[in-house]
């Protein structure tokens, strides 16, 4: 019957009309152009199936068919990438979240029970040291060991009890007879430095070897001469670790996060000493 037909107007081309029957008539000159411009229009606005576009399509076309599934499998994927990426986000905000309400609730803490929170922290911290000094033994020895519970226990109660006491009333001295400075390389700090690890480390150093000793039950004199065997070595380990710490800590750390930081350190520290005070016995066995 009667042809029908649409004319649209582009700006940078001639009128294309489009036939029912004859399909689409264009000026040849325009064609590359005008396809390009069309093809975009499609993908961008999903015309294929706007406005009745399609009842001026063939029904067989493969190449418009194909354009449209691919959008369309396209919009699925970006879409589950997005709400991945979105999930993925939200796990990190929450993570993030929690972390920063656990550093908070600790600064409460800390500023409510100063000596209590620094001597559980110690605890903690000594006791997981013992038990990675044991799990290197157990990577670098033939023989098969098993967990040793009371070992890491006397190295978390030497945190609790001796570590974290010692250290809160040592610094709360030594801040008190030497107020931090705002720079942090002053003369006091180096002041502070080298009596922290000249004077109040090898005294500590000594009541480290007694205490672990006691709490393992070795008599007075086998103390003493595992102070004569070790004492030396363990005191220029000593200053390797501690002295470049101990500067960082009275330079930058905070009087209120200085054993916090100190036990850090000494979860390090913690497990050299286990491996240096569980030698001997080792070779015994």
């Amino acid at each position: 019957g009667t042809c029908h037909s649409v004319v649209i107007s582009i700006p940078f081309a001639h009128n294309i009309t489009f036939h029912r029957r004859e399909g689409i008539t264009i000026e040849p000159t325009m064609t590359s152009k005008i396809s390009r411009c069309l093809t975009a229009v499609l993908l961008s606005t999903n015309a294929l199936s706007i406005n009745g576009f399609n009842s001026f399509v063939p029904q067989n076309n493969v190449g418009f068919a194909n354009i449209k599934r691919v959008d369309a499998q396209s919009r699925t994927v970006y879409g589950h990438h997005d709400k991945s990426s979105q999930l993925a986000m939200v796990a990190d905000a929450g993570i993030a979240d929690s972390l920063s309400a656990a550093w908070a609730s600790y600064n409460v803490a800390l500023e409510q029970n100063p000596l209590l929170v620094k001597s559980v922290t110690a605890g903690a911290i000594l006791g997981a040291a013992d038990f990675a000094g044991q799990a290197i033994e157990r990577a670098t020895s033939d023989e098969e060991k098993e967990v040793d519970v009371a070992r890491a226990a006397r190295f978390a109660i030497f945190g609790l009890v001796l570590q974290a006491p010692w250290n809160h009333f040592y610094y709360l001295l030594l801040d008190g007879a030497l107020p931090p400075t705002e720079d942090p390389f002053t003369t006091t700090t180096g002041v502070k430095v080298v009596i922290d690890q000249f004077i109040q480390a090898p005294i500590f150093t000594v009541l480290i070897f007694g205490f672990l000793g006691a709490l393992e039950g070795k008599t007075l004199d086998s103390i003493k001469k595992q102070l004569d065997d070790d004492y030396t070595d363990t005191m220029l380990a000593n200053w390797k670790l501690w002295v470049p710490a101990t500067v960082v800590n009275i330079a930058f750390c905070p009087p209120v996060l200085r054993v916090l930081f100190l036990n850090c350190v000494f979860f390090f520290w913690s497990i050299f000493l286990s491996l240096k005070l569980n030698k001997d016995e080792e070779v015994l066995e």
